[in-house]
């Protein structure tokens, strides 16, 4: 069922703004530009995938290697639809097949924040899984602090659900909104 369906592919979601696709070996100056941004990831998780590598090329091959093979995640790039500009990074992981359910991330170089490219990103998603992937839970996780992301969930029709601590690799857990959207609860628009 949707495991097959989540991985069977590597996604390419077009908008009128943006393309979700896979990284090419091209984007490694700017996926290293990215990885390197200490406001990109001042509300995020210290242990994402992308910043576990000094060498670029060798991240986005392990991307679409093991990480994938072994239905880990699918982090795909996006990119504003002219000119193809790299813009930022977006995720599906945590997979429960038992569940039907999925979780997503974003994150956006700072020159693109403010500009509807986000919530565009989690729109085209959320459409892609519950249309074609049979996902039934989406979730979601923000530092309570970031408040745009939690916008952008909830221009797209995320519920928000409880607060709770969470291991982000920092000193101190990490107090985080969590947030799920669902078509049995038609929270989500289509």
């Amino acid at each position: 069922m949707g495991n097959t369906l989540l991985f069977s592919t590597i996604p390419r979601l077009e908008g009128e703004r943006i393309v979700i696709k896979r990284l090419e070996d091209a984007d490694a100056q700017a996926l290293w530009e990215f990885s390197h941004s200490d406001e990109v990831y001042r509300y995020l998780p210290t242990f994402l995938f992308e910043q576990q590598f000094q060498n670029m090329h060798e991240c986005i091959a392990q991307m679409y290697g093991p990480l994938f093979a072994n239905k880990e995640s699918i982090i795909l790039g996006i990119y504003l639809r002219d000119g193809m500009q790299f813009c930022g990074l977006f995720e599906f992981y945590g997979f429960r097949d038992d569940m039907h359910k999925i979780s997503i991330g974003y994150r956006l170089l700072e020159r693109y924040w403010g500009q509807g490219i986000a919530t565009e990103a989690v729109r085209l998603a959320v459409h892609y899984l519950y249309a074609k992937i049979e996902i039934e839970l989406i979730t979601a996780s923000t530092m309570v602090e970031n408040r745009a992301s939690a916008q952008v969930l909830y221009k797209n029709g995320f519920v928000w659900t409880t607060q709770a601590d969470e291991d982000w690799g920092f000193e101190q857990p990490t107090l985080a909104d969590k947030w799920f959207t669902s078509p049995i609860e038609g929270a989500a628009p289509h």
